[in-house]
């Protein structure tokens, strides 16, 4: 059986092919510039990368261009439609309708449009993958995996704000958080390498990419994280500003006569990385432009480090014991100079990393160590797969035996799994890089 899965955002669509019965991604790709001048496909397969260019006005011709794709006889994966067996979409924003993965019904869609305003940007186009998605395999189930959803067991200390509390009873602002496919993955992952149930486990997972966020998990299920109602809130990313004072847009707006529309881009799409350093949001950019001597790429890395680093010293104090701290996505998989710097210095919190094993671990190939041995606090890097959990969610809502991630469990969270994939990518690494054998997390007996 083959399981698809679809990740529109507004004017791309991602997708998975995955071997249910042998456990393997057959084929990845994504369909970029939807809407726009110049759409096309990339489509990975088989050992080899193909690029092809096609009209997509709307995410319907993206979808259909992907079944044709897949099904290709010379570049294709399957013979035909027939062999998917299920569909799984990732969603955005599911509100605080949901706790756990759901399939598809024409109640569920509603309750996504119900919550666009939540999250404009990329509601519609999530919207509008499922449909375009329902109509070329309408006979096949279609489940919604929600970022929101890992996020459903904060107490209302945590998620509330202190505002009026008639916007939160008619207008439903909270906080809400994000990234919470891959947060899910990395602390059942983490209670691997630990050797504990995941239920006795208290983390830090900082999911680093251009856009990031941390999770404080309080015995296995999320206590707090930093991103709000919507993904602008917590850490510098590469084109978010994070925190800030709510008075400095008003000020600003009043300043310049911004309207409203125009400071909500600014913040997501001018700020973060890009407004300090002026021209990159890239952190492999802004690394070699630190080390060239650019000031302000340099003050863009402190800045990003100090404020993971304060937000670990929060959620430890929240947390009161902390097993592991874990890094992932792609900065924190593949970014050690900024990596080092957020946990350095935390030596009176029981977090002490390994400078050399944090150097030698770059790879989102494997789960790595970079705690030195002394280290109270373990903290492990560990490559997400949010694929993987969409699959699995899918696959076992087809089935009937899906249930809350507390109630379920997965493949990955056994021992003895391994990523066929990531497996045969490890072996090139370490050919590359031989120090990285040195760290090389295994699970704990």
């Amino acid at each position: 059986m083959v399981i698809l899965t679809l990740n529109c955002g507004s004017s791309s669509a991602k997708y998975q092919v995955y071997d249910w019965d042998n456990k393997e991604v057959m084929a990845s790709g994504v369909v970029e510039r939807i809407g726009a001048d110049g759409s096309g496909i990339t489509h990975k397969a088989k050992g080899t990368e193909t690029e092809v260019l096609s009209p997509c006005p709307t995410h319907k011709e993206a979808i259909e261009l992907i079944l044709k794709e897949i099904t290709d006889p010379e570049v294709g994966v399957i013979s035909d439609m027939s062999v998917i067996g299920a569909v799984g979409h990732r969603v955005l924003h599911g509100g605080d309708k949901f706790t756990k993965s759901v399939l598809i019904t024409p109640e569920v869609l509603d309750t996504f449009r119900s919550v666009i305003d939540l999250g404009p940007l990329h509601m519609p186009a999530n919207i509008m993958g499922i449909e375009a998605a329902q109509k070329v395999l309408p006979n096949v189930p279609h489940a919604a995996v929600m970022d929101t959803a890992w996020h459903q067991t904060m107490p209302e200390e945590t998620f509330m704000y202190a505002i009026p509390r008639e916007w939160y009873t008619k207008y439903a602002a909270r906080r809400y958080g994000f990234h919470g496919t891959s947060f899910l993955y990395t602390a059942k992952r983490a209670a691997v390498l630990l050797g504990k149930d995941p239920k006795d486990t208290n983390i830090i997972i900082c999911h680093i990419g251009n856009g990031a966020s941390m999770c404080a998990v309080k015995n296995g299920v999320c206590y707090d994280t930093t991103m709000g109602i919507t993904p602008l809130e917590g850490l510098v990313m590469g084109t978010r500003s994070g925190d800030l004072d709510p008075a400095l847009p008003f000020y600003i707006m009043r300043k310049t006569g911004m309207s409203a529309d125009e400071m909500d881009k600014a913040l997501n799409k001018k700020s973060g990385c890009l407004g300090t350093t002026e021209k990159y949001s890239d952190r492999r950019d802004i690394e070699q432009g630190a080390k060239a001597g650019d000031k302000l790429c340099q003050l863009s890395i402190n800045m990003e480090s100090l404020r993971v680093k304060k937000y670990i010293g929060a959620f430890a104090a929240e947390l009161g014991h902390v097993d592991a701290i874990v890094f992932t996505a792609g900065v924190g998989e593949r970014g050690p100079y900024i990596r080092g710097k957020c946990v350095e210095g935390l030596e009176n919190f029981g977090i002490k990393v390994d400078m050399q094993r944090n150097e030698w671990s770059s790879t989102n190939n494997a789960e790595t160590f970079i705690h030195a041995d002394d280290s109270d606090v373990k903290i492990f890097v560990i490559p997400t797969d949010e694929e993987l959990v969409m699959t699995e969610d899918a696959y076992a809502l087809m089935k009937g035996t899906y249930d809350v991630h507390t109630n379920f469990k997965y493949s990955f969270q056994s021992p003895d799994y391994v990523n066929k994939a990531r497996a045969e990518g490890l072996k090139k690494d370490l050919v590359k890089r031989p120090n990285l054998e040195k760290v090389l997390a295994k699970p704990a007996k």
